[in-house]
């Protein structure tokens, strides 16, 4: 009985860990991992670098992005952080 109840503290420790570190975490390597899935053409997107640009071509595993003077630059989709403006939203044109 003794075993049992010094088990206790570690189970209660493994479901706080659980719940405030492990399935938060999850979630969120869900949600980028659908936005870069997502990606297309046209978006507006922020590398984790930094480079803000517009997404000229996609590939499987790589995109193009085009940026401010014209160039065009290859990155692999889990280098891109955000998506600032979805294609076809634009400024009210």
């Amino acid at each position: 009985m003794e075993a049992i109840g010094s088990l206790i503290p570690f189970l209660l420790m493994f479901v706080i860990f659980y719940f405030l570190l492990i399935r938060p975490q999850q979630k969120r390597q869900k949600a980028v991992q659908q936005m870069q899935n997502d990606l297309k053409k046209g978006d507006k997107i922020v590398t984790i670098g930094g480079l803000h640009g517009i997404i000229d071509a996609l590939d499987e595993d790589t995109i193009v992005i085009k940026c401010g003077d014209g160039s065009r630059l290859t990155y692999d989709r889990a280098a891109v952080r955000e998506v600032t403006q979805p294609a076809g939203e634009g400024s009210g044109k």
